[in-house]
């Protein structure tokens, strides 16, 4: 709720560059990976970069969509940059994988806030009329700096040093953050209201169990060994009184009474899946093009940058069409455009070309596109603005956990894969059946120590291993298509 004090474009302007933010941080770190990895080691605890990251984000945002309907967009808004850009620092100081993962932590925990809130004062500002097209501007400006941000990092890769990736975020989330608080003017109403620490608290140990049980389990732990045992029992304990806590929490830190909405509750859904596909495609992307294809940091950027250019173009669309077509028909195309996507990559182990991965980017992008700009203009139009935050980041929080999830549980596909195929055809081959393989072939030096039937040989358990991930997308696209197959068609818009 604002009133007319309230600069939109320059508000706007603000929210698109802390959505450039955003785009920069997600696609410059998937493509300098294999450089973090070769500088600091670490490959078993490759998913972890990105699980840190995304987990704290999955926890923080129902906190603070919560917290944006009580005290406001921009204060909110201004503390989660704040706290994003200490993690930024501390990232491109690390020493060490682990101390990177510790700043990645604290990198989400502030990241909770950005994206979120800033679709919120969006949706705040403007009318479900201009906000199709707005979020269209959003989206395009997304995709502009997604092709940037692959570039910039194989560029960076190449003459600078890849801590410059997370130090390039200081000045766009300094002017984001101003532009927001000085230029938007809103009007809270002033209500007693609690936040559920506890449900939230519950919810990490929850997701934290499960994160853990993909990435180690068949890997560092046998599937019946007790650690993973002990991890399901933790599971589902925790999931249990998460519910239980919702129940009867005054503010639930996840309100269900949302998701007694047909609409909401298939879109939240379809959004978990569709996490799981994009983070498949982004992390593991990269390390397939410069391994697999033996291709160098800036064609790796390329085939990714592919995704940002068919989101754009599919949300300006979506943007357009989903007031004219409804939220089912247009959700639909995006439905099509990922299950395109999804059997690209499927097949990508025997073309075995960046043009085909590019291609196959550029198509999960444009379902991407067209299903995310319609969910969050649909459910946005379906709340009152009292419930318009936590709505918001009820659909945000369940695509980042279904990325969450879906690193982990891919990642430790890849892991548990590779592995199997060091032991099982390693016979007559001088290599130790570890991991470590990969963290030398990733590094230039290392790279030359080996043969090159010793390097084919990791390359062949690379594309071995990938195929598997790339099963896993396609099972994920199928999932997420026959979701969105049955979204109603239409919504009701609440004024």
């Amino acid at each position: 709720m604002t009133n007319k004090e309230t600069k939109r474009s320059l508000v706007l302007a603000a929210v698109m560059l802390a959505m450039f933010m955003a785009a920069v941080e997600g696609t410059i770190v998937a493509t300098v990976m294999p450089s973090i990895v070769s500088d600091l080691g670490g490959f078993a605890l490759f998913s972890w970069v990105f699980s840190a990251y995304l987990l704290m984000q999955v926890v923080t945002i129902p906190i603070y969509g919560k917290l944006s309907d009580i005290f406001g967009r921009k204060r909110v808004f201004s503390i989660g940059v704040t706290i994003f850009l200490i993690g930024s620092i501390m990232c491109g100081l690390a020493p060490s994988i682990e101390f990177l993962i510790m700043s990645r932590f604290i990198q989400g925990l502030g990241a909770g806030a950005v994206q979120p809130i800033a679709t919120t004062i969006i949706g705040d500002i403007y009318t479900k009329e201009e906000r199709g097209k707005i979020q269209g501007y959003l989206a395009s400006v997304w995709g502009v700096s997604s092709i940037l941000g692959p570039v910039l990092g194989g560029i960076i890769v190449e003459f600078m040093h890849w801590k410059w990736v997370f130090f390039i975020n200081i000045p766009f989330g300094l002017i984001a953050m101003a532009g927001v608080f000085i230029y938007l003017h809103e009007q809270v109403e002033k209500r007693e209201s609690s936040i559920d620490y506890a449900g939230s608290g519950i919810l990490l140990v929850c997701v934290s169990a499960l994160m853990v049980i993909f990435i180690q389990g068949g890997v560092q732990w046998d599937w019946d060994s007790p650690q993973i045992l002990s991890l399901f029992a933790v599971f589902a304990v925790s999931l249990s009184l998460f519910l239980w806590q919702e129940t009867r929490a005054e503010d639930p830190v996840m309100s269900l009474s949302i998701w007694k909405h047909r609409l909401i509750a298939i879109a939240n859904v379809a959004s978990l899946t569709l996490g799981a596909v994009l983070i498949g495609v982004s992390s593991y992307l990269p390390t397939y093009v410069q391994i697999v294809l033996d291709q160098p940091a800036i064609i790796a950027g390329f085939t990714l940058t592919m995704m940002s250019v068919g989101w754009p173009i599919s949300s300006t669309l979506a943007g357009k069409w989903v007031v004219k077509k409804g939220s089912r028909q247009t959700a639909m195309l995006g439905a099509f455009s990922l299950m395109i996507g999804a059997s690209l990559f499927l097949t990508l182990p025997i073309v075995q070309h960046p043009i085909w991965a590019g291609l196959g980017s550029f198509f999960i992008g444009g379902g991407m596109g067209f299903t995310t700009t319609t969910f969050i203009v649909s459910i946005q139009s379906s709340v009152s603005w009292k419930m318009r935050g936590v709505a918001t980041a009820s659909n945000m929080f369940m695509r980042l956990l279904g990325s969450a999830l879906g690193v982990a549980l891919l990642g430790g596909v890849l892991n548990s894969r590779m592995q199997q195929y060091l032991e099982e055809n390693g016979e007559g081959i001088n290599i130790t059946p570890s991991l470590d393989v990969v963290n030398m072939m990733l590094d230039p030096v290392g790279r030359e120590q080996f043969t090159d039937v010793e390097r084919q040989f990791i390359q062949e358990g690379l594309t071995f291993s990938l195929n598997s991930v790339y099963i896993g997308v396609f099972i994920f696209a199928v999932i997420s298509f026959t979701l969105i197959f049955s979204m109603p068609k239409t919504s009701k818009e609440v004024s």
